[in-house]
């Protein structure tokens, strides 16, 4: 395992990762969460990702006591969570969903630290961009919470180039602490934002990303060619929004061109996939999410796949892809 830095910031984070959307408390309970996370710091992963609105809050909750049984010392791990959706949304409670306001954000984050039992939570995100909340509130809150000591870094999730530009820009006229990451969507059918849109960031202001999504909610993994196999993310309650993508036939048969360099790199579908956004040199880390420890084995292995993605083999995987890609 490689580590990165999170930007400009000091902190280092492994290239792989581990995260908890769909699968803690919906997938994976605590005792298989715990398995997961002893496997991927055994591996060398040292980051952890969250979200407050992931299963409701019981992501949270569960991730908390796996680290809890875990006992591990506390700098050798980094763990994050996302704000936005909030938790309450029934009867009177505006202020608690679909907001970046200050008065949501400043529990939110106490809400946070007592469900994962953590006195800090090192990566805080802005979990989408919030259009009806000023910028520049937002973006104290998120420093201010810097300042108190419940979070160390802040960033956004899924913002334009320009919302976090200005954001970076009103941190910086009043010096304040900046955001310093981003987490986007990032895989090969996924992948205008973070080679165009984004590019003059990473040099302007240091972004990093940490990012989700490697394998397309499993479209890379070549499972949805023959339609939508039972527990699979595509047939679970809620997640129907993505089987559009995940039963594109011209994706789909992209994805049979990918299988033929697998097998001639000696890997599976995943692992290539993975490899390839491993490879991309602004990614900070690259967020896995497995529901089984097996799957999550073999993803890790794609660090071995790394350095066999050759400059033909890339532009092989861009002819295929590329002109399905958002």
């Amino acid at each position: 395992m490689q580590y990165r830095r999170l930007g400009r910031s000091g902190l280092q984070v492994s290239e792989l990762s581990l995260g908890s959307w769909v699968t803690y408390a919906n997938q994976v309970d605590t005792k298989a969460a715990t398995e997961m996370l002893a496997t991927a710091y055994d591996a060398g992963v040292n980051f952890f990702d969250n979200a407050e609105a992931y299963a409701k809050g019981q992501s949270e909750v569960v991730m908390g006591e796996a680290l809890k049984a875990l006992k591990w010392p506390r700098l050798n791990y980094v763990v994050s969570t996302k704000f936005f959706w909030g938790l309450d949304r029934e009867g009177n409670s505006v202020n608690r969903r679909d907001t970046l306001n200050r008065k949501y954000l400043m529990q939110a984050i106490d809400g946070s630290l007592k469900r994962m039992q953590l006195e800090h939570i090192d990566l805080v995100y802005c979990h989408r961009p919030d259009p009806h909340t000023p910028i520049e509130e937002t973006v104290w809150a998120m420093s201010d919470m810097i300042a108190q000591g419940k979070a160390l870094y802040w960033g956004t999730s899924e913002w334009s180039a320009a919302e976090i530009r200005a954001a970076y820009d009103i941190a910086d006229k009043h010096h304040l602490h900046k955001p310093v990451m981003e987490q986007p969507q990032y895989n090969l059918f996924h992948r205008q934002r973070v080679e165009q849109e984004y590019a003059r960031l990473y040099e302007d202001i240091g972004l990093g990303l940490t990012t989700w999504s490697p394998l397309a909610s499993g479209l890379l993994t070549g499972k949805y060619r023959a339609g939508v196999p039972a527990g699979s993310r595509g047939a679970m309650e809620g997640l129907a929004f993505l089987l559009e993508g995940l039963t594109n036939k011209e994706r789909n048969a992209a994805v049979d061109g990918l299988e033929t360099i697998a097998h001639e790199l000696d890997c599976n579908l995943a692992q290539l996939a993975i490899a390839w956004v491993n490879k991309n040199p602004h990614v900070s880390t690259v967020i896995l999410g497995a529901s089984k420890l097996e799957q999550l084995r073999s993803n890790l292995q794609a660090l071995e796949v790394t350095p066999k993605l050759s400059a033909p083999i890339l532009a092989r995987m861009d002819a295929l892809t590329k002109p399905h890609a958002a």
